[in-house]
């Protein structure tokens, strides 16, 4: 009887923000937030078994495969800025050190993000990669996930064996991804060459740009199918724009049987993004046009406003006060908002009570030009403990922990605002962060929330229309505003311009 192949698997997810002001330390990949907290072992498997996670999909593909699993660790942190030195070192060692003490391996699966930067190291993934191929020498097939936002570099392209990439924004299919490096790895296993081919585009776009459901990343990702049935592997990732090194930029990845076919697969993809270049910018509302919609007489489904650059899940701060400044001056009346981090706000609202009214100044803690506390009265409309069972089909079956929760309603104001406040920064991108303390999102005429692009998938079918607003953040999605230092000098920020 032939011997399962024994596969060590492990993660280690960081999106880093180089503009963001708070970094990711070894504590924040051991907590639970809006993933699970640090799981070693055994618990790799049992800790994000039926979550759509890519470590998950590729467990659960892998068993069914007959492989034998040997999982080492897997943990994720907030997006932020830098991972630090001491994490990333000892994030790393373990991961080493797992790998090493597995035993005779056939094969190895990392479920990693591709968008890591560290306080020394501008390329994390490249570097875990570096380190894990001097660890098991040249042979051993090394498959890795990422996700769609990924800015990969040409290292990490050489050092794995096959590179798998989310191909949906909002990232629906995560353990689809994962599940799909099982039968790549089979391949491997079986002695097949996979042919390497590699290209990096010149234009960023915006991450607001990057929802699949609309032109370019529509068009991009129906290009991939018809490559598949042609007998080519190919990725794309559409790149995180608020990571600053050379290889910030979206790129594509292809897998041949011969070089020349998967050479020609990237070069399609490469001139589809050309002739798609255009269409990447997407405009954004202002405040003042935010304001005048959430003021506009409403009957049917609510209008959902994004706060799109104070997206926690892209290493914002989840504190701005811009668009809740406006609606408030505006008068506007019916909104719900979140989620708002302030711990602070959130333990006074527990000490008092539901139904009591306190004064507060609330958030503008970002740093960010024209971002300051909003100072007004604050009626506890309910509270929670801050564990939230997701509902929507994007994180389905996982569970987020957003510490001492409350939800406060605007007092003394002719403004009629409901916000949710919560300890630990969570992207609100899943109606359970407003249901799981008793609010129905459907009853209001407009729903703020500080997401780019995920929270469609579940505020999506609720919403009349959908519109990403330019308030104050630490995630800027006008790219030609950036104080960029390290971008390759071809790469350009704004479409069709140096």
């Amino acid at each position: 009887m032939q011997a399962r192949p024994r596969i060590a698997i492990a993660g280690f997810q960081h999106e880093t923000n180089c503009f963001g002001t708070t970094k990711a330390g070894l504590a924040e990949f051991e907590m639970a937030d809006s993933w699970p907290a640090m799981l070693h072992g055994a618990e790799v498997i049992a800790g994000t078994r039926g979550m759509n996670l890519p470590i998950a999909g590729f467990a659960k593909a892998a068993a069914e495969a007959g492989m034998a699993l040997v999982p080492v660790l897997w943990c994720a942190a907030e997006p932020s800025a830098h991972v630090t030195d001491d994490a990333f070192e000892t994030i790393c060692a373990k991961i080493l050190d797992g790998v090493q003490a597995a035993g005779p391996l056939d094969g190895i699966y990392l479920d990693l993000h591709g968008a890591m930067v560290t306080e020394t190291c501008a390329d994390g993934e490249g570097e875990v990669l570096r380190r894990l191929r001097a660890l098991v020498g040249p042979d051993l097939p090394i498959v890795v996930s990422l996700d769609l936002h990924a800015n990969i570099s040409a290292a990490s392209v050489d050092l794995a064996d096959y590179i798998g990439i989310f191909r949906t924004y909002p990232h629906l299919d995560m353990a689809e991804t994962g599940a799909r490096c099982v039968p790549v790895l089979q391949r491997l296993l079986d002695g097949e060459v996979l042919h390497k081919a590699f290209r990096q585009m010149g234009c960023l776009i915006p991450l607001h740009a990057q929802y699949t459901g609309a032109t370019p990343g529509e068009e991009l990702y129906a290009a991939l199918p018809p490559l598949e049935e042609a007998g080519v592997l190919a990725d794309i990732a559409l790149g995180f724009t608020a990571a600053d090194f050379p290889d910030t930029r979206p790129s594509c990845v292809a897998y041949g049987a011969t070089a020349e076919a998967a050479h020609q697969a990237a070069d399609q993809i490469a001139a589809l993004f050309a002739a798609l270049e255009a269409d990447s910018a997407h405009p954004m509302l202002t405040l003042q046009e935010a304001a005048a919609i959430a003021c506009q007489p409403r009957a049917g489904k609510p209008v959902v406003l994004a706060d799109v650059q104070d997206n926690p899940g892209a290493g914002g701060t989840s504190d701005t006060t811009g668009l809740l400044a406006a609606l408030a001056d505006a008068g506007a009346r019916g909104v719900l908002m979140g989620l708002f981090h302030d711990p602070e706000t959130a333990a006074m609202a527990h000490a008092l009570g539901r139904g009591e009214v306190f004064r507060a100044a609330l958030g503008g803690g970002s740093g960010v030009a024209g971002d300051a506390p909003f100072e007004a009265e604050f009626q506890v409309v309910a509270l929670s403990d801050g564990t939230c069972r997701y509902t929507g089909e994007m994180y389905g079956g996982g569970v987020a922990t957003l510490g001492l929760t409350a939800a406060l309603r605007l007092s003394g104001t002719e403004a009629d605002i409901t916000l949710v406040v919560t300890s630990i920064r969570n992207q609100c991108l899943d109606l359970a962060h407003f249901t799981h303390i008793g609010l129905t999102p459907q009853d209001f005429k407009t729903i703020c929330v500080k997401s780019t692009a995920h929270f469609r998938a579940d505020f999506g079918p609720v919403a009349s229309a959908i519109y990403p607003v330019a308030a104050p953040g630490v995630f800027p999605c006008d790219l030609g505003r950036l104080p960029y230092k390290n971008l390759h000098p071809d790469v350009r920020t704004t479409p069709g311009k140096g």
